[in-house]
Order: C-alpha cells, then sequence, then structure tokens
C-alpha cells in the first residue's frame, strides 16, 4: 500500500494517525470528493461553497484573473473545506501562470536556451513565492516532457529541450526552487512523456513510441530523477505508450490500448511498481480527446482511479461525473482498498504540506502579503537576466549583417506575422489578458536607438481600412505587389520579421508578392524573429539570419534590440530543440 514514513511523505506518528483517523471518519461522499480536482468558474461565494460542501472537493483549479480575486476566491474555498484543499496553478513559466499580475520569468525552452541550472531554480522558487501569496499551494509543474518532435506544438515551448539530461537536471532544479516555500508541492507533467507525436492531446490521440530500453534511458531518466528529488505528485498524460505497455503485459491488444491515465500497465506496473513512485498521481485534464475518445465517461472515471490515478481533474457535468463516481465506489467497481489508497496519498499530501495542522485564516496569506510579493524587483530583474542570457542567434549565413547601427540601416520595415493561436487565445484577449503588439513595441525600442524603423502594411489591413470606411475592398490589392524589385527595396534598409506565434504555425496572409514572406532575403539584409513558438525556420527556411526570443515581454524585446546593435558574440544562448526542425532546407 501507502508507506506514508517514505518519500515524498516522511510523516510522524502523529501525521500518518491524522490521515487515518481523517479516512475512518468520511462518508462516502466525502471519500469521493475527494477524488476530484475541479475547475472554478466563477469567485461567488455560493458557487464555491457548494463545491465544497455538496462535492467535497480534494483540489481546485481556477481561471485567469488578478492576484487579489484569485486570493479571494481562494480564502472562501478554504473557508468550506471540512479537509484543507489543493489549490493548483500552472506556474510552468512563472507567476503569471498564478495570476494575471505574476511575473513571467520564462518558459521551459527560454530556461533551457540559457543552460543555466540555477535560473530554472529560481523559476520554481520565485513564481510559486507567487502562487503562494494569493494562497495557491501547489504547481501543476514542472514541464518535464522531452520535445524531439518539431510539430508538437502542445510543449515545443514548454519543456526544457529535447536533451533528455538537460530535461533531468533544470525539472529537478524546478522542483528544489518550489521546494524551498513552505507547504507548497510540484505535480510534474506529463507522464509517461510528451513531445514525440505531433497531435496535440487536448484534440486527438497522443503517442510514445519508445520501447523499454529508449523510455527508460529518456523520459524513466527524467521521472527518476525528480522521485529521488522528493516529487511530491505527477500527472498523468493522456499518452499512449504500446511498445512499454506490451512489453509490461504480453497479451495487450492493439484495440485494448489505453492512455497511461487508464492504463494500468503504465500507472502501477510502470509509475509505482518498477519506479517506485510513492507519491500522488492526478490526471490531465478530462475533456481532452485523447483521453474522452477511448470509451464513454462513465467508465473512463472510475476506470482513471482502477488504473493507479488518486485524483481526476475536472467535472464534465459535477452532478454526473460525482454521482458517476459515487455509483461505481458504492458498487465495489472502485474497490474498497483503493480508494484507501487513494485518499492515503491524497491526505499524506496535505499532511505532509502541513495543511492540516493551520487555522483556515492561515491556509491563505493575507492582502498584504500579495502586495509585497506580486511583481517583487528581483522578479523583474530575473526575468531580464533571463531574456539577456536566453536569446539565440540560430542561423547566420550574411556575416556582414550584425551588428545594426543607424548609419547602415536607417529605415527598418518590421513585418509582424502573426499565428493561429486557437480559441483560448481568443479568449484571453477578449478578457484583456493579451501581450500587446510587439512589432509596435518593437518600432518604438528602435526609433528610440535612432532608426527610423514602420510596421509593413499587408495588403489584407489594407482591405479591412477599406471596409472599415464604408468602402468596398479590392480584391486586386492582392496581386498588386508583383512590381520591380527597385522600387519593393526603395523604401527601405532592412527588414525585420516578427513571427507572433505562440501555437502552430504562422499565418502569411494571401499576398503574391507582397512582403509578409520574405521572399526577398537575397534583395536586402533580412533578420526573422522567432519571438514565440521558436520554430519558425520550418516555415522560412529561406532566412539568412534567425533568431529566437522565446517571448515578446518588453524586457525580451529590449535585450534583443541591445544585441541587435552589439553584434553576433553578443548572442550567447544555445539551441535546447533543433530550431532547424531537422529540415535539409532550413540550413541552406
Amino acid at each position: 500500500m501507502v508507506d506514508l514514513k517514505a518519500r515524498p511523505y516522511y510523516l510522524s506518528d502523529e501525521d500518518c494517525k491524522w490521515v487515518k483517523d481523517t479516512i475512518d471518519s468520511m462518508t462516502d461522499e466525502e471519500k469521493v470528493g475527494q477524488l476530484f480536482f475541479q475547475l472554478t468558474s466563477s469567485h461567488e461565494e455560493e458557487h464555491l461553497k457548494e463545491l465544497m460542501e455538496k462535492y467535497h472537493l480534494g483540489g481546485c483549479r481556477y481561471n485567469p484573473a488578478p492576484g487579489a480575486a484569485i486570493q479571494e476566491q481562494n480564502r472562501k474555498l478554504q473557508k468550506y473545506a471540512k479537509i484543507p484543499v489543493f489549490i493548483a496553478c500552472n506556474t510552468e513559466a512563472g507567476g503569471d501562470g498564478a495570476c494575471a499580475d505574476g511575473t513571467l520569468i520564462g518558459a521551459g525552452v527560454k530556461i533551457a536556451a540559457t543552460d543555466k541550472e540555477e535560473y530554472a531554480y529560481e523559476l520554481g522558487k520565485m513564481s510559486n513565492e507567487e502562487a503562494a501569496a494569493i494562497g495557491c499551494n501547489m504547481a501543476f509543474a514542472p514541464v518535464c516532457d522531452i520535445a524531439y518532435n518539431w510539430e508538437n506544438t502542445e510543449v515545443i515551448g514548454r519543456a526544457f529541450g529535447n536533451d533528455p539530461e538537460r530535461v533531468a537536471k533544470m525539472s529537478a532544479a524546478y522542483l528544489k526552487g518550489a521546494h524551498t516555500i513552505t507547504g507548497f508541492a510540484c505535480a510534474a507533467k506529463h507522464f509517461p512523456g510528451n513531445g514525440q507525436d505531433f497531435r496535440d492531446a487536448h484534440m486527438s490521440n497522443n503517442v510514445n513510441y519508445f520501447d523499454v530500453d529508449e523510455w527508460d534511458a529518456t523520459y524513466g531518466h527524467v521521472y527518476k530523477t525528480l522521485i529521488d528529488n522528493d516529487l511530491d505528485a505527477i500527472m498523468g498524460g493522456h499518452i499512449l505508450m504500446p511498445k512499454y505497455a506490451k512489453a509490461l503485459n504480453p497479451e495487450l491488444k492493439d484495440d485494448d490500448m489505453m492512455p497511461a491515465t487508464l492504463s494500468y500497465e503504465l500507472m502501477t506496473t510502470l509509475l509505482r511498481d518498477k519506479l517506485g513512485f510513492n507519491g500522488m498521481v492526478v490526471t490531465d485534464a478530462s475533456h481532452m480527446v485523447a483521453m474522452t475518445n477511448r470509451m464513454k465517461r462513465s467508465e473512463m472515471l472510475p476506470l482513471s482511479i482502477n488504473a493507479g490515478c488518486d485524483m481526476f481533474l475536472f467535472f464534465n457535468d459535477p452532478e454526473e461525473d460525482f454521482g458517476t463516481m459515487l455509483e461505481a465506489y458504492n458498487n465495489r467497481v472502485i474497490s474498497e482498498e483503493r480508494m484507501t489508497e487513494a485518499l492515503t496519498r491524497i491526505l499524506g499530501l496535505k499532511a505532509r504540506m502541513g495543511l492540516h495542522k493551520k487555522s483556515k485564516d492561515e491556509l491563505v496569506p493575507q492582502p498584504d502579503v500579495l502586495e509585497k510579493t506580486l511583481r517583487k524587483p528581483e522578479y523583474m530583474d530575473m526575468q531580464k537576466a533571463v531574456s539577456k542570457d536566453a536569446i539565440t542567434l540560430v542561423k547566420y549565413k550574411d556575416e556582414a549583417v550584425l551588428p545594426i547601427t543607424p548609419e547602415k540601416y536607417k529605415r527598418i520595415m518590421i513585418v509582424h506575422v502573426k499565428g493561429n493561436n486557437g480559441a483560448m487565445g481568443e479568449i484571453m484577449k477578449m478578457m484583456g489578458y493579451g501581450g500587446g503588439n510587439p512589432a509596435e513595441a518593437l518600432k518604438q525600442k528602435l526609433c528610440e536607438k535612432g532608426f527610423d524603423a514602420f510596421i509593413y502594411e499587408s495588403p489584407l489591413d489594407k482591405m479591412k481600412k477599406q471596409i472599415a470606411a464604408g468602402e468596398k475592398p479590392s480584391i486586386n490589392l492582392y496581386f498588386a505587389g508583383k512590381n520591380a524589385i527597385a522600387d519593393f527595396v526603395k523604401d527601405m534598409d532592412m527588414v525585420i520579421t516578427l513571427c507572433d506565434v505562440s501555437n502552430g504555425r504562422p499565418s502569411f496572409g494571401m499576398s503574391k508578392g507582397g512582403g509578409e514572406i520574405p521572399w526577398y532575403v537575397f534583395e536586402l539584409p533580412v533578420v526573422v524573429v522567432g519571438c514565440g513558438q521558436p520554430t519558425m525556420l520550418a516555415d522560412i527556411p529561406q532566412a539568412r539570419t534567425y533568431i529566437n526570443t522565446y517571448d515578446s515581454k518588453a524586457s525580451t524585446l529590449d535585450a534583443l534590440v541591445e544585441k541587435l546593435l552589439q553584434g553576433p558574440e553578443a548572442f550567447t544562448g544555445i539551441d535546447p530543440i533543433d530550431s532547424f526542425c531537422g529540415l535539409f532546407d532550413t540550413r541552406l
């Protein structure tokens, strides 16, 4: 069963007794409620009270909002919780994953580009200090996937690169940083390891193709490193791993293959028995297609627990899902032994965090703690330091291009290339959590340095203006770009193509001969900058000078401009993922 005196719990006899006595005193409904992590949909007190008093939740996540609002929500959640509740945040890249006014330090790929473990440590420490200040006590982090496939948009920017050893060291450093915060836990993700399939588990199956030896030497090494460093919890991914699962159970048929969150072979035989993980396991979000496409939801809920997951992430419908899990427990589809095992891990972790010894007033800090913590000067300094050390000159074929000066390149055209950031990206913008316009910010910073910078207006932008003015849009604008090269280049000395793509592929519009696509790399100097997803060379292989900044925060753009002015030797970042995407032509 569960050894509460071993890692990661190290509980005293008194703490072990609290766990056992609490389980013995719980109603069936309270036991089932502890299995659920739910996403809050409102900060209204009645809603939060119902979640805790009717559904007895073991854990909660929430939607983005300012820190003060999240802190007040968390205070209400703990107020109505009979057993203190896990409150988790996605502090993968900084405190901005805990609240909208938290500090972005840098995503995993950006931290990896610095090649400095101390930055991963500070990421874990600083981001979760902000999280703890608003009453969170668990991070769904670090992301310890390995970015083997450049087309995997789900984790290419979130993982610490494609080197298992670097991923292991930086994930462990993040964990150590987070563990400097008293009573704070981490759930590493996404077991057994994302990063090989090009598909996104939110929308389709996701497969890890490694066999036993390959997995043990890579993903297995990462997880064993974390386990040996007292990892508190693991988030199971909806990831199929057929070769390993069949090695553990040769009788498995292809049609019976399940994602890890529904696989006894992966969640129990591999994770528990082989790797010796004694901590808690929570599923990834249960609405993701890689989980829901395997069976009816009524079968999926109890199977996740029987496979070896201790907590289930998110109701679809609270009444229906709670009732399904309760019925499965009452009918002993979920056995008493399995329920006790899961509850022991859940409550054991809460005891390890010391939640059971705190009063309700102590579980969430007071407002003044938040005011003193969010965006501390040292957090902002760390953001700047990471940006300075991470920016990577990936490709440099025209060696006379850098450094840039107003004397060499007075007129600079900035081409703002955008991508499809998906429905959630649009929702975030509508809610006011967008990151601004990096092209405008870059223009301003260049002008401050003495350049005459301007932003390219695409044919589509011109058509939109015509429509806004009540005019009939001219489709001929799309075909008007084919003119003399001398006319195209006469008003500029250099082009900076700014690829502002956080998910998926860049969108170049439909113009023929226009400026969105840098077809003109031999006509004048062109610097292509990936300020989001670091794989833009796959779509702009003709780039002669290509730079990855990994994000477009103000401090990042400041560092970019300074390095452009200083020259190629100023770029100290390494390439942690193979930004050439394994393609022949990207290196030409």
